[in-house]
């Protein structure tokens, strides 16, 4: 799945000179934690979180600061530089710089201009989409041997019930590199007759495993 696909288009943008009380103005108003911050090309300079207005806000209790602080331009407390993706990059690479860098968002731009931005909201609900949980579905996972040719042995069972995949994911088992895990979701109400055949060729089901019976 590529960024483009998730991506929010219409981004709230401003410009290095405009004032703090505008961003926050901004932030309340559409309801969004950031702002990128862009020049007249649309180039990405900086970007302003709700936390950065908030850390440079007077306190309530200091009128006298107020205005003046609120009318400094935003450039003065934004991010930079800034880290951002392109359209054309897999959601999988940029999960791990949502990860590492602990961002909550990063601007998408194309040819050096802005074209749209990522949230960590956009990237949970990719995951649901990637997991198949956002529809009704049975969840069933398999031991299996690390060697080529076992995905098609463990799905020919799935097509012999004639049933639909809804997603597949394939872990490593525990610290072991001799086996895999996969993970299955498929769309039927009742697993029992493909859990019994997995169970019969041999393979080990983690879920449902041996205590939990064929229940789901």
């Amino acid at each position: 799945m590529l960024v483009e696909e998730i991506m929010t288009t219409n981004v709230r943008t401003l410009p290095p000179d405009a004032s703090i009380a505008e961003a926050l103005s901004m932030l309340q108003e559409h309801r969004i934690r950031h702002i990128p911050i862009v020049d007249e090309q649309k180039h990405v300079i900086g970007i302003v979180s709700d936390r950065d207005v908030r850390d440079a806000s007077p306190s309530i209790f200091d009128k006298r600061q107020d205005s003046i602080t609120m009318q400094k331009t935003i450039e003065t407390i934004m991010s930079h530089p800034v880290v951002t993706v392109h359209p054309l990059d897999f959601v999988e690479d940029i999960a791990r710089i949502f990860h590492d860098q602990e961002f909550a968002c990063v601007p998408v731009v194309k040819s050096g201009r802005l074209v749209g931005m990522v949230t960590e909201k956009d990237m949970l609900y990719t995951l649901i989409q990637l997991t198949g949980t956002h529809v009704q579905s049975s969840h069933i996972e398999v031991k299996v041997p690390h060697r080529p040719g076992i995905l098609p042995e463990v799905t020919e069972i799935f097509g012999q019930h004639n049933v639909n995949i809804v997603s597949l994911l394939i872990y490593p088992y525990k610290d072991d590199p001799n086996y895999k895990i996969l993970v299955f979701r498929i769309q039927t109400m009742n697993p029992i007759p493909i859990i019994q055949d997995l169970r019969n060729a041999g393979y080990t089901l983690l879920w449902p495993n041996e205590q939990m019976g064929p229940q789901l």
